[in-house]
């Protein structure tokens, strides 16, 4: 049965309901990502994230429409290329999303990361537009260190900023803002493109809970203010197992010996990405 939708699931900023868990769909590809999608729709997922730049987006549209699941319950997320940051290539690229999704609107609209070459009032305004006419619910950025994002935030109401956060990367200015501001914080790549997988620490911190050292990441990113986590997850075992992680709790000495954790490391660090500080 999937699993239902609950307080313990979602949380809520600026007053808007958003899944804590969604799935993330970077590197899945043709009739792998329609299946997946399909499947943790199915599954009970409720928060999916795609991007321009992964093409992906039909591949996630028809496995929306093939799960069944009314496209009012899901809470879809796409990014802008930042390659393609003008005015004009915002609308641009935003109708191409809309096109290949089946859809007449998405939940969140993120510059996925920020850009060198444009104007972040450019950018902005243009996705301001969209929302207005109704194509875009929410506004939102990727990758963004809490000064840009407050930069952001003095020219547009952001909900989001969704960075790789885990962990291995601790993100304490960005969270102490997402609580002053009331901001959504996504991590993606919460599990260290593996690498978390294999942690002693993690790995007897699992153990002692009878769970594995993914869900007890995931938990202990979730019992965080603010924060929701968008793993991929290629097989149909890791999407239903990662649902599995609101029926555990982490003590206070678990959450610190994870949190201890901490090393700065980047897994996602492309020529194009800003200086974190």
């Amino acid at each position: 049965m999937p699993r239902e939708t609950t307080a313990e699931t979602t949380l809520t900023v600026h007053g808007v309901e958003v899944p804590k868990l969604g799935l993330g769909t970077w590197q899945l590809t043709g009739r792998a990502c329609e299946q997946a999608v399909c499947e943790a729709l199915e599954l009970g997922y409720r928060h999916l994230d795609t991007a321009r730049a992964y093409g992906n987006e039909a591949e996630v549209g028809r496995g929306i429409e093939r799960s069944g699941v009314d496209r009012g319950a899901v809470f879809v997320t796409t990014k802008l290329a930042h390659t393609r940051l003008r005015a004009r290539e915002v609308r641009q690229q935003l109708e191409g999303s809309l096109r290949d999704l089946g859809t007449d609107h998405v939940d969140l609209l993120l510059i996925h990361w920020p850009s060198r070459d444009v104007p972040l009032a450019e950018t902005l305004d243009a996705m301001a537009q969209l929302r207005d006419a109704g194509k875009v619910r929410h506004l939102g950025v990727s990758n963004f260190p809490a000064p840009l994002v407050s930069e952001a935030l003095d020219l547009a109401p952001i909900l989001c900023d969704q960075v790789e956060y885990h962990p291995y990367l601790g993100q304490p200015a960005l969270l102490s803002l997402a609580r002053e501001r009331d901001l959504l914080v996504t991590a993606y790549s919460p599990l260290a493109r593996g690498k978390l997988l294999r942690d002693p620490v993690l790995r007897e911190i699992a153990e002692a809970h009878g769970r594995t050292p993914a869900q007890v990441i995931l938990r202990w990113l979730l019992d965080q203010p603010q924060v929701a986590a968008v793993p991929k997850a290629a097989s149909r075992e890791h999407r239903a197992a990662n649902l599995e992680v609101f029926d555990f709790a982490l003590g206070d000495g678990d959450r610190a010996r994870i949190a201890g954790l901490e090393r700065g490391l980047h897994t996602a660090s492309p020529s194009w990405a800003p200086d974190w500080g």
